[in-house]
């Protein structure tokens, strides 16, 4: 299932910059990021529900926010990119 997952970190203080950095790093080891602070997500139920938990523990739900968007199997119906940065298709050929 697709999921796009958003967040808004306060970066007020010291703490909230390491929180950032956490939060980002945890998306970016199981999502593609998209925007600065927008990643997309092709992951099983069990995996996202893993990550959801992970990034749950590591904002402050006074100060941050999480967003979590589920747009499904058929996504790629959902999704429309206008402008610059290469899009990519999560299911395509991987050449390594």
């Amino acid at each position: 299932m697709m999921v796009l997952i958003s967040y808004d970190v306060s970066t007020m203080d010291s703490e909230g910059k390491k929180r950032l950095r956490k939060v980002a790093k945890e998306c970016q080891n199981h999502a593609q990021r998209v925007q600065n602070s927008v990643f997309e997500a092709d992951l099983d139920y069990s995996t996202f529900m893993k990550l959801k938990s992970r990034l749950e523990k590591l904002i402050d739900k006074e100060k941050d926010s999480l967003r979590f968007y589920y747009l499904g199997n058929n996504w790629d119906k959902r999704i429309e990119h206008i402008g610059a940065k290469q899009t990519y298709n999560p299911e395509g050929v991987i050449i390594i």
